[in-house]
């Protein structure tokens, strides 16, 4: 759309005033663009008109009639009611509309109308309330906006309502839908049959036919895939041919070393996604890579490899993890890895005293440092390295997109390896990740995890008490997790804190109980779980803090109350931390879910391990927009695309956008100016890098 009509206040469009601007306003309607692109949230066919004597009571239905009277009258509450009688030849319907006696100012004898309502049949055939619209020109019917057509539903906010809302927005299309640009390439367009853009906009609101619906859906989800899709494309293609990258070389006997200092034989899994790492690093373009793998698949090993390769070429290395469990977790396991090989080790986080995190910043600086694990305080401004080779962002959806935007201006043209234990699906992670590459370590060390998921009503806990007892018994150790600290009404939910107290001076008074939750400072949390790993505590009560990172291969037992309160792929990740020592391990789920949503996920975790299975199954109950939230990933929201019904026009879209890159990386040819004139506007600035040069 031409740049200054589609920035123009909503308020040029027909009807809008600057009060009603400030009620369009809360539906996030400022601009004539806004007003175009709020899109129906579902349609009503109002089309099928049925003759008078035809209607059935208690259903809605359309009419169409000539207006024979219309009439004030109260009831003896001294409740005004207007009636327009409306007749079509085969009977008469009766339309009432309480405390409304102004409208009889809009109806005159005769009047063409169309109506639609739920008819009802007391004495006389009646419609409260109905949606009217009255014909001038019937040669012009097809014009009409609220009644005898497939009509659109839109989301309101409070002051607006469908009846003011549908009509502006078809002013709006009417004064403005000729100026919206067409972005996409006439050959794309034309080889998937799509509609012009002014064609689409006009039947996405108003459509005459379920097909034209359809058409012009397909229209304007293909353009926003298109655009999400070249943002990607682009992108990689600027990582692709980064100059003066960092060619990463190694000895065979160096290599060999590496590998027998491993206390472990890696897997066929392993293997493969340290060759894929290998091969990026070799190469002098900057690695861009994903590596996905389930809980205990060992994607440390595949980072540790990475980092092993930038300090025998004389650069550091640095890993981004959430939590300071889990980087004190990664600075022992590096220590013990690394050392024999002369490579050191520093941990930056926030719980460290003054003296000591400046005397590690300086060797960072100094390049005294080869590895750095740190959590978010890795990006301060006064961290600087010597010379960054290898970047790695552990978990990384658990940080916002501006955190990892942060970390990345610490140097120029180094590897990024990012890693996650939450599995993506393929249409997430073709959005999300569209423009890296990606490995997947789908296989688990031989003997691991093997857990038992079972879940059970929350009136047989003591049941599961006994059964945790017994495993205490056993020498093993157990987790029992709750969705809040403190007791919950909203949650209808006891707190790990309140229910510590009771299981410590209670249930598990012949054990020792810990506990753990965010609000402990980071000292407390890392004694308690050295502890736990010791086997000083038999029983953690924890909030979701034990998601990620934590490894005791001694605990057997894990049981998570309120179980529906958790995502899917959440209650994966809390699963994963047991199941990593011998013999079974058992993970309970405590709930009286009654929703259709918490038991088709709680049916999903306990019927399966597999965590693209689990993560799928996400998708489909909760949708990418709450599994991914816009914080994290920083992409533009999608205003019709569906990454689960959409998925063939998603495809389309991205091998048509990655094509046209390849062909032409700057968009230089005169038929694609709008489509630099769309991504510079509306995508520049939701990217870390200019898009086109």
């Amino acid at each position: 759309m031409r740049v200054d009509t589609a920035d123009r206040s909503a308020q040029y469009i027909k009807g809008v005033g600057p009060d009603r601007l400030k009620l369009l306003k809360r539906l996030g309607i400022s601009t004539i663009k806004d007003s175009l692109r709020y899109f129906p949230a579902r349609y009503e066919d109002r089309s099928n008109i049925k003759p008078i004597s035809q209607l059935k009571p208690d259903i809605y239905q359309t009419i169409k009639g000539k207006v024979v009277s219309s009439s004030i009258f109260r009831t003896r509450s001294a409740m005004t009611i207007f009636q327009l009688v409306v007749s079509d030849g085969t009977a008469r319907l009766y339309c009432l509309w309480f405390r409304q006696p102004y409208m009889k100012k809009y109806f005159k004898e005769n009047d063409i109308i169309i109506l639609y309502g739920k008819i009802q049949k007391a004495t006389k055939l009646q419609v409260i309330h109905p949606e009217y619209e009255i014909i001038r020109d019937e040669a012009r019917q097809e014009d009409t906006v609220h009644t005898g057509r497939i009509v659109p539903i839109y989301p309101l906010a409070s002051g607006v309502n469908q009846r003011s809302l549908r009509r502006i927005i078809k002013n709006s299309i009417e004064q403005y839908a000729s100026y919206v640009d067409e972005i996409l390439p006439v050959r794309i367009q034309a080889r998937h049959k799509l509609l012009d853009i002014c064609s689409a906009i006009k039947n996405i609101h108003f459509p005459s036919n379920e097909s034209q619906r359809e058409q012009a859906r397909r229209k304007i989800v293909f353009d926003e895939f298109f655009l999400l899709q070249l943002v990607l494309a682009i992108k990689r293609y600027k990582l692709k041919n980064m100059p003066n990258g960092k060619a990463h070389m190694v000895e065979q006997r160096k290599e060999e070393e590496f590998f027998k200092g491993l206390p472990f034989r890696p897997t066929d899994a392993q293997k493969r996604v340290i060759k894929d790492v290998k091969v990026d690093m070799r190469n002098p373009r900057p690695m861009n890579r994903l590596i996905q793998g389930e809980v205990g698949s060992g994607k440390t090993l595949i980072s540790a490899y990475g980092f092993f390769l930038t300090v025998v070429n004389n650069h550091q290395g640095a890993i981004m993890v959430p939590t300071e469990i889990l980087a004190k977790q990664h600075y022992l396991a590096f220590c013990s890895l690394f050392a024999p090989l002369g490579i050191t080790i520093a941990l930056l986080i926030n719980g460290m005293k003054k003296k000591e995190k400046d005397e590690v910043l300086q060797s960072i600086a100094s390049g005294l440092v080869d590895i750095v694990v740190g959590t978010h305080t890795l990006i301060q401004k006064k961290i600087e390295f010597k010379d960054l080779g290898l970047l790695v962002i552990d978990e990384q959806h658990k940080f916002g997109v501006e955190q990892r935007g942060a970390l990345k201006m610490k140097a120029k043209n180094y590897d990024i390896l990012i890693m996650t234990a939450t599995p993506i699906p393929r249409t997430m992670a073709m959005t999300l990740y569209g423009d890296m590459d990606i490995s997947i370590v789908d296989e688990l060390p031989q003997g691991k995890r093997d857990v038992k998921t079972m879940w059970v009503d929350s009136s047989r806990i003591n049941e599961v008490y006994v059964f945790v007892r017994e495993q205490l018994k056993e020498k093993k150790q157990a987790y029992i997790i709750y969705p809040v600290i403190d007791e919950s009404s909203a949650f209808k939910s006891e707190g790990a804190a309140k229910m510590y107290k009771k299981l410590q001076d209670d249930i598990f008074r012949d054990f020792k109980v810990g506990l753990i939750h965010g609000r402990l400072d980071d000292n407390e949390k890392h004694g308690i779980m050295k502890n736990f790993k010791k086997g000083e505590i038999d029983l953690l009560v924890a909030t979701t803090i034990v998601e990620v990172g934590i490894d005791i291969s001694n605990a057997s037992v894990m049981v998570i109350e309120n179980a529906e309160r958790f995502g899917l792929s959440q209650l994966h990740q809390l699963r994963g931390r047991i199941g990593r020592g011998k013999g079974p391990s058992y993970c309970l789920l405590v709930s009286d879910a009654r929703t259709e949503e918490a038991r088709q996920r709680l049916e999903a975790i306990a019927n399966t391990e597999d965590g693209f299975k689990i993560a799928q199954e996400d998708l489909n109950i909760r949708g990418p927009g709450e599994l991914f939230g816009k914080r994290q990933h920083g992409l533009p929201e999608l205003a019709l695309g569906n990454l689960l019904s959409d998925v063939d026009i998603l495809e389309e879209a991205r091998k048509e956008a990655f094509s046209l890159v390849e062909e032409d990386p700057k968009l230089c040819h005169p038929s694609y100016t709008e489509l630099r004139k769309e991504l510079n506007e509306n995508f520049k600035d939701k990217f870390h890098f200019g898009l086109i040069g």
